[in-house]
């Protein structure tokens, strides 16, 4: 019985995986039906509304970075999930309070925005903190913790799916049919339960941070400089023995720092191993941003495609678009049992390795799905454009499909890749570097379509590729140009990728090359 225990959550665990899949209910209830909105309610243009939405999104996953700061820095996890969940309840709250009101563009923008990043300032310190606090749940002492933790976050994110999944099929629904007020009210109550329901697991936590987080933050900088011209120099070493405690090999002359201490090359320096570890991620991350941008298709363009196709069931109900981002929540409800229970011991086998596959092979493997994606979507998208007749909605659903598919190889594998490559002390900001390439990547996209209705729109022409009259609009040219930038983004990812091992702090022998 011992030697199965170990693979099992606790019930501090579990109950962390319910409150992260009802904060999703709540999340994906304003996000996945915004474009809506604001096009509907608001009255922007399309690619207006689409830049904001990933506006927005950008900095939902950016401000994790300043959460995961002032966590490791000040505060512990437990006290910053508290406070940061009265922000994001108070966005949400505000947010259904102005559904009431009549909207034009002029009048409703200012207070909307308030509320939606209001929202995304509770989230800053919310995301990070309740998945790293959840990892912190299970005991590191213990045999089979590196299997623990990996079950832990894909449950977790199974969690956070089903929730994401229920967001997206119920509440675009009521919001299109019932009314905005009613269709933002929900998402606040659940986000009530879900703080009500994180209290009162409070007797069963682990409270576990590091003991000397301030003075890493603090001398995080300094630490960059150090590291920076330690990297120009020559090559650097991580050394083995013991991972929790791994330390850089120093140059010949003593480094200072502008907080008064000085290491002499008879000492190790675990500050600026830590700073290395962040800096050294830089360039496997930036090559997850494409993928990020692809995630904001579904919830802008592909709900803006579908409001143009035949969506009747019957002749009282229509599929509201919005409702298609369920596909991709329910492939990976769908997926990930399969992934677990059939797909890796046959991989097993013929890999020969416990594992099946790394961390790094998974990310690949979800970076050539997204990529297929996209030229479904292209194809469709064409499809659509060249018909005489509205085509049906359900031509929609590969490009769903294929980004659930695509999910199931590549959240997790990020999530696990970062959280695995940073040393304890640094475990909620390895989960704010998983959040902030979705964060970057809203940007990018924002970015993007900025850039793309500038050139398109160059030489005179009356309408750019994002065009309000979708039938002028060129979607299909867009998401070509996603996947050959994604295409490219894969070829980096796969020559970087060998300089990593996979699962670092928790195996030894770990070398950066």
């Amino acid at each position: 019985m011992a030697a199965r225990r170990k693979y099992f959550l606790n019930k501090s665990c579990v109950l962390i995986i319910v409150v992260a899949s009802v904060e999703r209910f709540a999340y994906k209830g304003v996000a996945s039906n915004l474009v809506t909105y604001l096009t509907d309610v608001v009255h922007q243009s399309n690619g207006e509304a689409a830049k904001n939405v990933s506006t927005w999104a950008g900095l939902t996953s950016m401000l994790p970075l300043l959460g995961a700061f002032l966590t490791d820095s000040y505060f512990n996890r437990y006290s910053t999930i508290i406070l940061s969940s009265f922000f994001y309840l108070s966005g949400l709250v505000a947010l259904a309070s102005l559904a009431r009101f009549p909207h034009g563009k002029a009048i409703s923008s200012a207070p909307i925005f308030g509320s939606l990043y209001l929202i995304s300032f509770g989230l800053g310190g919310y995301n990070p903190s309740l998945q790293a606090f959840g990892a912190d749940q299970l005991d590191e002492e213990e045999d089979g913790y590196a299997s623990s933790k990996s079950l832990f976050f894909k449950w977790s994110y199974f969690g956070i799916c089903s929730g994401s999944l229920l967001g997206v099929s119920i509440l675009p629904y009521i919001q299109d049919t019932l009314g905005w007020e009613l269709g933002f009210a929900l998402p606040a109550i659940a986000m009530g339960v879900c703080v009500v329901c994180f209290i009162c697991g409070t007797p069963l936590y682990r409270h576990k941070q590091c003991e000397d987080g301030g003075r890493t933050f603090g001398s995080l900088i300094s630490a960059l400089r150090s590291v920076t011209r330690k990297f120009i120099g020559g090559r650097t070493n991580v050394a083995s023995g013991n991972v929790r405690a791994i330390e850089l090999e120093l140059p010949e002359r003593p480094i200072e720092s502008d907080i008064g201490f000085v290491t002499t090359p008879d000492k190790k320096m675990d500050i600026a191993t830590i700073a290395w570890e962040v800096f050294r991620l830089l360039p496997i991350w930036a090559t997850f941003l494409m993928f990020a941008v692809i995630l904001q298709q579904p919830s802008t363009f592909f709900t803006k495609q579908g409001s143009t196709m035949k969506r009747n069931i019957g002749e009282k109900f229509q599929i509201p678009p919005a409702a298609l981002q369920s596909t991709i929540n329910l492939c990976i409800i769908m997926l990930m049992p399969i992934y677990d229970s059939i797909l890796i011991p046959i991989l097993k086998i013929i890999t020969q390795d416990d594992k099946g596959i790394d961390t790094l092979q998974r990310i690949g493997i979800g970076m050539f799905f997204s990529i297929t994606s996209m030229i479904i979507a292209a194809l469709t998208e064409s499809k659509r454009l060249h018909s005489v007749h509205p085509i049906n909605i359900c031509w929609l659903l590969p490009q769903y499909v294929l980004l659930g598919v695509s999910d199931v190889f590549m959240v997790v594998g990020i999530q696990e890749f970062f959280y695995s490559q940073v040393s304890g002390g640094m475990k909620t900001m390895g989960i704010a570097l998983y959040l902030s390439v979705f964060g970057v990547g809203g940007y990018l996209s924002a970015i993007l379509i900025s850039l793309v209705e500038m050139l398109t729109t160059m030489n005179g022409a009356s309408s750019s590729w994002f065009s309000d009259n979708l039938s002028k609009a060129r979607l299909d040219c867009y998401y070509g140009l996603l996947a050959v930038l994604s295409i490219m983004s894969m070829i980096l990812f796969v020559n970087i990728a060998g300089h990593y091992k996979d699962d670092k702090i928790d195996s030894p022998n770990t070398t950066m090359k």
